[in-house]
């Protein structure tokens, strides 16, 4: 069935890696001395999410966007300080707007994260009148 959205749609097994080392910014640091500082799932949501939007930038025309809807992912194994990881996400099913996609993480040792993520593809413009719709002036002072 066509779509309003994405006259390019998505290919199944479409897939798109980033990579990064981890950084002191993409790091938890444990109230306990006795843990070191390790990758923070958080981050790791972060380049596993740019994976995907990766895969679905080529394809949107210029009034439209990819936002996230729905992630869930297990963070199997702790990364160091200057550990290498990468990052992929798989297009597993794509029905108009909804896109949903595979997610893996691995450092250079293991498999460290695994999960399930989808995107919807929007209108800016029809995004933007709804956030502006809820946002409130901000105050100034005198």
């Amino acid at each position: 069935m066509p779509s309003l959205y994405m006259k390019n749609p998505a290919k199944v097994g479409a897939a798109g890696e980033l990579q990064f080392t981890v950084e002191g910014i993409h790091a938890i640091a444990f109230p306990s001395k006795n843990m070191p500082p390790v990758l923070s799932t958080p981050s790791l949501i972060w380049f596993l999410e740019h994976a995907a939007i990766k895969v679905l930038e080529p394809l949107l025309d210029a009034d439209e966007a990819s936002v996230g809807t729905d992630i869930e992912l297990e963070h199997l194994a702790p990364t160091p300080l200057t550990g290498l990881v990468k990052c992929m996400a798989r297009v597993i099913h794509s029905d108009g707007s909804s896109i949903a996609f595979q997610l893996e993480a691995h450092d250079e040792k293991e498999l460290i994260a695994r999960g399930f993520h989808r995107r919807r593809i929007i209108h800016t413009a029809s995004f933007t009148k709804r956030l502006q719709a809820k946002t409130r002036p901000i105050a100034t002072q005198s």
